[in-house]
């Protein structure tokens, strides 16, 4: 029997975009420090795959400031939802239908 895997998204594979879209999906907007603890990784490795993200225009960055302290918060562009949403469509079709 083959496995059809249309439907999943590349920029997905990795459990840390993974958790980030998921994080966003139920977030409006989080900031680099809450996403960071929240999936418990270093700045450098956050980083690196917020940007991959970024670069597929799944999510979009907001900077402001706290007082005198920057902060960035991320947000899932439309574009980022329907594509994980169509991720996880394919993910329950191939969970369903492989059962």
């Amino acid at each position: 029997m083959k496995i059809q895997i249309d439907g999943l998204h590349k920029a997905f594979e990795s459990r840390i975009r993974l958790g980030i879209m998921s994080a966003l999906a139920v977030n409006d907007m989080l900031d680099f420090n809450s996403l960071k603890e929240f999936l418990d990784l270093t700045d450098g490795n956050l980083a690196s795959h917020i940007k991959a993200l970024e670069k597929e225009a799944f999510i979009g960055i907001k900077k402001s400031f706290i007082g005198k302290k920057p902060n960035t918060q991320y947000f899932m562009t439309e574009e980022g939802k329907n594509a994980f949403d169509d991720h996880l469509k394919a993910l329950e079709k191939l969970i369903n239908t492989h059962k």
